[in-house]
């Protein structure tokens, strides 16, 4: 199994679209990105992290590349929008991959300048080195299943 991390605004529903995908085998929602250990969700929404609202994938790489998560990441959200993702905004909600080794950096760098030229706008997400990913609270994870509701907003 291999891992692959992504903050495209609010979790729920990026987690939500990474479950449905044939080869994804688990997904965690959590934070990511920023300067506080075992961060709660009221740190993170109130900006005394730095950390962004981000999705743990693991996936089989025989049955999903890792280049099919990040074409869906981008099918995700806009990835134009700095800090925002649609009626939400902060920091936390931040457009970025977080990159578990070399490869993958070369992938998502890849396509990030792919989308960039494609829409001819500056494209804003972030391509970094994946640091510690906190896991979020039980009640945030799958919440989108325990709710019975479609992903949000996608």
């Amino acid at each position: 199994m291999a891992k692959a991390t992504f903050a495209a605004g609010c979790f729920w529903g990026v987690e939500d679209a990474f479950r449905k995908l044939p080869g994804v085998t688990d997904t965690s929602v959590g934070y990511t990105g920023g300067h506080t250990d075992e961060p709660t969700y009221t740190e993170v929404c109130g900006h005394r992290t730095g950390h962004a609202e981000a999705v743990q994938v693991e996936f089989d790489p025989e049955q999903i590349s890792y280049q099919r998560l990040v074409e869906r990441f981008f099918a995700l959200h806009d990835p134009t929008q700095l800090n925002r993702q649609g009626p939400d905004v902060g920091y936390q909600y931040r457009s970025a991959i977080f990159f578990h080794d070399p490869a993958q950096y070369a992938v998502a760098a890849e396509a990030k300048a792919r989308v960039a030229a494609a829409s001819h706008r500056a494209v804003v997400t972030e391509v970094v080195p994946a640091t510690m990913f906190w896991r979020a609270e039980d009640y945030h994870q799958q919440c989108v299943q325990k709710r019975g509701g479609g992903a949000w907003r996608l």
